[in-house]
């Protein structure tokens, strides 16, 4: 089977310092692949080499020929003087009839936000306007680098069960970078632990007992996951609101310039 995206013996070196050693990685079509990994240990390094951003040093990137990818950058910087609409956000790089929009917008449950000013948005509003504005492309994998960045814990949820849905709803691809061990642990098909190199990778429950994660993230880690995997039974809505228990609010970002 051809992969959608891969990697082969990967190395990144930047001014002599090695970023990224033997990286094999590979995605396929209706796959999640999370990397994980300490803060410094080439997450988001790997994923600019991936979309060829970043020049590997030795190895090599293969992507599937034809291949569109929808990326969600961990940060998108927004000139707070300057207005800019949801529909016009999701225009920016693309012309797009208001139709496309609005059913990219209804995808990631946001559609009423078309003509609000981005600068309104809460954190959680604005992560959900960034995926729409990549599934305007029709990818065939979306690559998303911290995607539930400056979104509150029950926020994340509902933004990782959407991420879930949309896998199943479209048969695509998802290449994610997170730091929310517990949550995304039990959100994804494969876990690719990195630091500076591949640690360790394989499912879920075989990355958090495996001994080089349990080294970077700790014993309680492994614990932490077994219990989200265990109590986790319910779902979110778009406000990360349990939709049979109480409700939790998505905290606005502290200035626009967003994390995304």
């Amino acid at each position: 089977m051809t992969h959608l995206l891969s990697a082969n013996a990967a190395c990144v070196v930047v001014a002599e310092r090695t970023l990224l050693h033997n990286i094999d990685l590979s995605v396929d079509a209706g796959e999640i692949v999370t990397i994980i990994g300490p803060n410094g240990g080439g997450k988001t390094t790997l994923v600019r080499a991936l979309l060829g951003i970043q020049s590997l040093s030795s190895g090599t990137v293969t992507r599937k020929p034809g291949l569109t990818i929808g990326y969600v950058p961990q940060r998108l910087t927004l000139n707070p003087m300057m207005p800019v609409r949801v529909s016009r956000l999701l225009t920016s790089t693309v012309a797009q009839p208001r139709a496309r929009v609005l059913d990219a917008l209804e995808e990631t449950g946001v559609a009423h936000l078309v003509d609000s000013s981005v600068h309104t948005l809460s954190g959680g509003e604005f992560r959900r306007v960034l995926l729409a504005r990549a599934l305007i492309q029709d990818p065939h994998i979306l690559v998303l680098d911290e995607p539930v960045s400056g979104v509150d814990h029950a926020g994340e949820l509902a933004l990782y069960e959407l991420i879930q849905r949309l896998r199943t709803d479209r048969g695509c691809g998802v290449l994610m970078v997170s730091h929310d061990l517990h949550v995304v642990m039990a959100a994804t098909d494969k876990v690719i632990c990195l630091n500076g190199h591949v640690c360790c990778t394989g499912q879920p429950h075989e990355v958090s007992q495996h001994s080089e994660y349990v080294r970077l993230f700790g014993p309680k880690a492994a614990d932490a996951l077994a219990f989200y995997e265990h109590h986790h039974d319910h779902e979110h809505d778009i406000g990360g609101d349990v939709t049979h228990g109480h409700s939790h609010d998505d905290h606005p970002p502290k200035e626009h310039t967003h994390a995304g």
